[in-house]
């Protein structure tokens, strides 16, 4: 038995000898359901609609079979080759044979080494070729997100996994496979939040509490934020910032005399919205030109016509 074991079996005694962690123990090896439902919280900064399912890769176990795949299939092309270089060392017959299937078939009985060998390849690398199409679309999947990643280290350990206190909800090696956050997908993802939303989540969140599930959590350091509310502040504000960034500046400048002064204002809140659509929100760079375009547009319009003289 190794450290690990032995620090797990002690970590069961003293669970058992707390009846709150043992009534824990005790429903958690009862009902596998009640683990895989705690195994994926949400923080205090993270929207109760996020609901990661955070899974090991194995990234180093895939790696390896890639390449064991690949060396077996190298053999079996070897040994094909072989068969080949008899064909062609054998006179005409044997090279006719390759060119109509049921000559070749007949040529080589069913139990020969050659149609098992033949066998052996196409179950090969069907096996080769699917271990990459899923390694191919698992790497599209994005990794875990830090502050989810942080509460659910938190509630599977029952605290923070540095403190020593702390006991992780499974025992054995299966304890250590979130250790690795570059080595962990996110089955269920939300689509990706703008910057803006980021910024009240990570610093307002608590602003945001969602009360029914906050009380449902499972540790003082995790709690959940509504996202429906995150959301519709959000839309409130930047619509808000969107009104007063083309009303503000048609104001400043139908109240500026100046025509270089006007100029001025018109690049300076140009750079301000473009800066307020490139840093606040999810928009792609095309669209990014496309706004700002619209907006110094609509300035130059307004500059350039009776109402702004």
């Amino acid at each position: 038995m190794n450290a690990r074991e032995d620090k797990d079996d002690q970590t069961r005694l003293e669970a058992l000898s707390d009846p709150g962690r043992a009534r824990a123990w005790k429903r958690k090896s009862k009902d596998s359901t009640w683990t895989d439902s705690h195994l994926s919280p949400t923080s205090s900064q993270v929207t109760e609609t996020e609901h990661p399912r955070y899974s090991k890769r194995f990234n180093r176990l895939a790696a390896r079979n890639l390449l064991l795949l690949q060396s077996e299939l190298a053999e079996l092309e070897a040994k094909l080759d072989e068969y080949d270089g008899q064909d062609q060392q054998s006179g005409a017959e044997a090279l006719q044979s390759l060119r109509n299937w049921e000559d070749y078939k007949a040529r080589n009985e069913e139990d020969s080494d050659r149609i098992k060998l033949l066998g052996k390849i196409r179950e090969t690398l069907k096996e080769y070729r699917e271990a990459m199409i899923f390694e191919s679309t698992l790497a599209t999947i994005p990794p875990p997100d830090r502050k989810t990643l942080k509460a659910f280290r938190i509630n599977f350990f029952h605290g923070r996994p540095e403190e020593s206190k702390d006991w992780p909800m499974l025992g054995g090696y299966s304890s250590s496979l979130y250790d690795d956050p570059d080595d962990l997908v996110v089955l269920h993802t939300a689509e990706p939040p703008d910057r803006l939303t980021m910024f009240v989540q990570d610093y307002f969140g608590f602003l945001f509490r969602d009360k029914d599930h906050h009380k449902a959590a499972t540790s003082p350091s995790v709690g959940y934020a509504s996202g429906k509310r995150i959301s519709a502040f959000i839309s409130y504000l930047s619509t808000i910032l969107a009104a007063l960034l083309l009303i503000g500046a048609i104001v400043v400048l139908y109240n500026t005399d100046s025509d270089d002064l006007r100029l001025g204002l018109i690049a300076l809140f140009t750079i301000i919205f473009a800066a307020s659509v490139g840093l606040l929100t999810n928009a792609r760079r095309a669209e990014v030109f496309g706004a700002t375009a619209a907006y110094a547009a609509v300035l130059v319009v307004f500059v350039s016509g009776d109402l702004g003289s």
